[in-house]
């Protein structure tokens, strides 16, 4: 995989959101591949719930898509580097995907920049209402986007933090994740794996929520551990999102050309 002629280094200050198998990671997903009984890394878990993406998004039911406690103004959020504008429209599934698609709307944001429309999905508000606890295991596998500005994520959200940031991706970084505890911070972890982590890429990232450590995967296997946790009773809500760069710590988009990112699947054993 190739390196880009000028990578920019991680910004250590950014703020939060606030604001199994190699083989398979490289490909898009195949009838075999979900027809195979999910299963987790951490040893005695079983699927608790998930979200295979096999038919229409159950808004209301199982997501939402317009608005969210950990945006400031419910369906958009300017003070945290962002021009997202929440519109369940810009979530679509077709065979087995689900694809976050980004476009300017013509809104201008309280900070005097232009908004784009994006796809959000979250649990919370829906009737479900899912959280994931403490001991926890959560999975998706998303194909990484290429275009200046986008920035995907699969994070935790409950009253003002319950922050876990499964992975945040930028694509000026093309090789490197994210991997952040805002519940118990300590130093956020800058994993690069160029066999892995590219570009217009599949890739499977899990986050085990431990009471005394918060452990990542990637492509099944551990990567990180933290050390911190998320305690004893901890819980949230789970997002996974397409973000846009505002461009304080990473370039904004270039022009008005739609971002786009793909999931597969979303999971949690339990």
């Amino acid at each position: 995989m190739h390196q880009p002629a000028r990578r920019r280094a991680p910004r250590y200050a950014r703020p939060s959101h606030r604001g199994r198998n190699a083989a398979l990671a490289a490909t898009g997903p195949t009838v075999t591949q979900d027809r195979l009984a999910p299963a987790s890394p951490i040893a005695g878990k079983s699927l608790t719930w998930s979200d295979e993406f096999n038919g229409p998004i159950a808004w209301g039911t199982r997501w939402v898509g317009d608005k969210s406690s950990s945006y400031k103004y419910g369906n958009h959020n300017p003070d945290y580097n962002k021009l997202d504008w929440l519109n369940k429209n810009n979530v679509t599934v077709a065979n087995g995907v689900a694809t976050f698609t980004a476009t300017p709307n013509g809104t201008t944001l309280e900070n005097g920049k232009q908004a784009w429309n994006t796809g959000f999905l979250t649990t919370e508000g829906s009737s479900e209402g899912f959280q994931v606890k403490t001991g926890d295991y959560a999975e998706t596998r998303v194909k990484l986007p290429s275009g200046s500005g986008a920035w995907p994520a699969l994070w935790t959200w409950k009253d003002g933090n319950g922050e876990i940031d499964s992975f945040e991706y930028h694509p000026d970084n093309p090789n490197l994740l994210e991997l952040t505890n805002h519940v118990n911070p300590g130093n956020p972890k800058y994993y690069t794996d160029a066999s892995a982590i590219a570009k217009d890429q599949w890739v499977t990232i899990g986050t085990y929520y431990g009471a005394n450590s918060v452990d990542w995967y990637v492509n099944g296997v551990k990567v990180f551990s933290d050390g911190k946790g998320v305690g004893a009773n901890w819980s949230a809500y789970l997002i996974l999102n397409l973000s846009v760069c505002a461009g304080q710590y990473h370039p904004a988009p270039q022009g008005t050309a739609p971002l786009t990112f793909s999931a597969d699947f979303v999971r949690v054993y339990r």
